[in-house]
């Protein structure tokens, strides 16, 4: 026997939801993952996304939610919704590294920069190569003036440049969803473990000059110095941690 007639239009208005819903949240990933709306960005208001999607505010509501539960937007009580991270993946990288251990951040960061030093020497065009010294300068000088935030900023903008130069499309999408992720672990690495007189040159100079083992070695050698700092670090971090309670 048919289901009764009367059934059908509930029915219909549940799929014409859903598909609603699909769109509205297909409008705001587009606007997260093309950069219209930057990370850590506030998002416009439940009223303000209804009148722009033509869409009621439970449809909007739902399709915030969904990219909460993605990992791209982020409810901050009393403040609004903020971009969290650009993709899926890079949500649930930047969750994954939270709470991971330096070490083992720096074993994935050694993974993935070894092998795109080496590729960048061997793929890296005039373009890449006039980045790369820019760079390399701009990094440099904040390393002289001491100011930590410029240099960490340097530091991270360098080490893309050196993944983008090795013209690897999925190396380098891999590596930009995972290093918004690392900004804290960069920022301990330059400001307390970072070998003392390393200033990249050494790395910029061998993609530059083509010779693919020598950048790669070098990518190596200074996250090889950082890990096996590491858990030397990680005790006197904590134990620093123990006697500042026992002062407290």
């Amino acid at each position: 026997m048919s289901a009764p007639v009367s059934e059908a239009p509930s029915s219909l208005r549940t799929t014409r939801r859903a598909g609603l819903i699909d769109q509205v949240i297909e409008q705001l990933r587009t606007q997260i993952t093309s950069g219209a709306w930057a990370v850590g960005e506030r998002i416009p208001t439940e009223t303000e996304l209804s009148q722009l999607t033509a869409t009621s505010r439970n449809t909007v509501r739902e399709a915030v939610q969904s990219l909460v539960h993605a990992g791209l937007l982020e409810r901050r009580q009393g403040s609004g919704t903020y971009v969290l991270a650009a993709s899926e993946l890079a949500g649930a990288v930047s969750r994954r590294v939270a709470g991971a251990r330096r070490l083992d951040v720096l074993e994935v960061r050694r993974t993935l920069e070894v092998g795109a030093a080496r590729l960048a020497a061997s793929r890296r065009t005039p373009a890449d190569i006039a980045l790369l010294r820019e760079l390399h300068a701009d990094r440099q000088n904040a390393r002289d003036s001491g100011d930590v935030d410029e240099l960490v900023v340097s530091d991270v903008s360098l080490h893309r440049a050196i993944v983008q130069a090795s013209h690897n499309p999925v190396m380098i999408d891999l590596y930009e969803n995972l290093v918004d992720a690392l900004q804290e672990n960069v920022r301990f690495n330059v400001a307390v473990i970072a070998p003392g007189d390393d200033d990249h040159h050494a790395l910029v100079d061998a993609v530059i000059m083509g010779d693919a083992e020598a950048a790669a070695a070098e990518a190596a050698a200074f996250l090889d110095a950082l890990i096996a700092g590491s858990d030397m670090e990680d005790g006197a971090v904590a134990l620093d941690l123990e006697v500042r309670r026992g002062v407290e």
